[in-house]
């Protein structure tokens, strides 16, 4: 392919110089439209058919095909578009500008995971159109740091991408085929509140909450006993209590209290049916204290748990041209919603999730042509060579 797009290290810049946090608070949360648009105007450069996919007023999703998308071959390069927000005081750097100084490359998404969609294209630019046999999708979400409305948006139009998918979040060019789900639940006891000095003038929402609580953790304990995966570091299915708010005086009853808290769910633990276990328990708990009211809500729809089985020729192949075994993450990605659409997946790209999230955040200089070999490789197999058994 003739380049015309910037060079790398300016596509790397052209990107992280676009705010595109996502948030689920509304004040900081922003439009990803502005990524959206110069990734089409790239693409379009490179002979992609692109398309838009609106989401809400100021969000989208971009769907970039260099071939036939509905023949349901090829490869897939996914990522998003959005970051989380920033620790303003605390970076060295501009989160907003592509900074080298040593071996790394600073900026708000450097890793997670704006550049590798500079690598995507600089990958797809090193072949000639009309060598092309299967084709090459490149597809950029909106809101994966938040509500995953971009890949679930994809899930539910049943649209048809291609035959296999690599999703660039950082892992050091590991392939990973399985993660674990992310839940997050709310739980809040409402009781009556009165003084103090007599237990019978009102219903303590706190010691409700203690109730529920000691069965929370009997719960979490039966989990973990009925499920374990050795292929992770945590191999059990964890449960975190991460707040507690309640109460507003010694002298009075509490008449409000809320716990939230995070499951993570191995492989083959379904989410709804998680909520229903914790609902049936709970409310049984409740039953035992008729003036206290229990709801429990999900603070998000939640993440699935994600497996690409070991024995995937996609997974043996990336395996093969990575030098890496294939292994495991507790974070969470877009790769089930993907794996829902029928498309075999592997999550693989440059950078360390250790450098995510956080201020300074950088993508080191050395992994930038690896990344590059590996995306050139595998395109060259599957829309190339006119590979398609793994």
């Amino acid at each position: 392919m003739h380049s015309r797009t910037p060079n790398l290290m300016s596509m790397m810049q052209g990107l992280i110089q676009l705010p595109s946090i996502s948030s689920t608070d509304p004040t900081v949360d922003q439009s990803n439209l502005a990524v959206i648009n110069v990734l089409s105007e790239w693409l379009e450069s490179l002979n992609f058919d692109v398309e838009i996919l609106p989401i809400g007023k100021n969000k989208a999703n971009l769907i970039a095909s260099l071939g036939n998308i509905n023949q349901n071959t090829g490869l897939v390069l996914s990522g998003h578009t959005d970051t989380v927000p920033f620790d303003e005081g605390l970076w060295t750097f501009d989160p907003f500008k592509l900074t080298e100084k040593g071996d790394r490359l600073y900026g708000l998404g450097s890793t997670d995971m704006k550049a590798f969609f500079g690598i995507a294209l600089e990958a797809a630019q090193y072949f000639e159109v009309k060598r092309f046999k299967n084709p090459l999708v490149i597809v950029a979400t909106a809101d994966e740091e938040s509500s995953m409305s971009g890949a679930k948006l994809l899930r539910e139009r049943g649209i048809k991408l291609g035959r296999y998918a690599v999703i660039g979040e950082p892992t050091s060019l590991q392939p990973i085929r399985m993660h674990k789900g992310v839940m997050m639940e709310s739980i809040e006891i409402t009781g009556k509140s009165g003084h103090s000095s007599n237990p019978a003038l009102g219903a303590n929402a706190l010691e409700g909450m203690h109730a529920v609580l000691t069965e929370v953790l009997a719960w979490r304990a039966e989990l973990q006993r009925l499920n374990r995966n050795p292929y992770f570091d945590v191999d059990v299915p964890t449960l975190n209590l991460g707040a507690i708010h309640g109460g507003d005086s010694p002298n009075r009853i509490c008449a409000h209290c809320e716990t939230k808290i995070d499951i993570r769910p191995l492989p083959g633990m379904d989410i709804i049916e998680l909520r229903e276990s914790l609902k049936q328990r709970l409310n049984a708990v409740l039953d035992k204290h008729p003036k206290l009211q229990i709801a429990i809500r999900p603070m998000f729809e939640g993440t699935p748990a994600f497996e690409t089985p070991g024995d995937s020729a996609f997974v043996n192949q990336c395996e093969k041209l990575s030098n890496r075994a294939a292994g495991s993450v507790a974070f969470g990605t877009e790769a089930p919603y993907f794996s829902d659409l029928g498309i075999e997946t592997v999550v693989m790209g440059p950078g360390s999730i250790d450098q995510a999230h956080q201020p300074n955040e950088y993508l080191s200089i050395n992994q930038i042509n690896p990344a590059l070999d590996l995306i050139k490789q595998l395109i060259n197999r599957y829309c190339i060579s006119d590979s398609q058994d793994g």
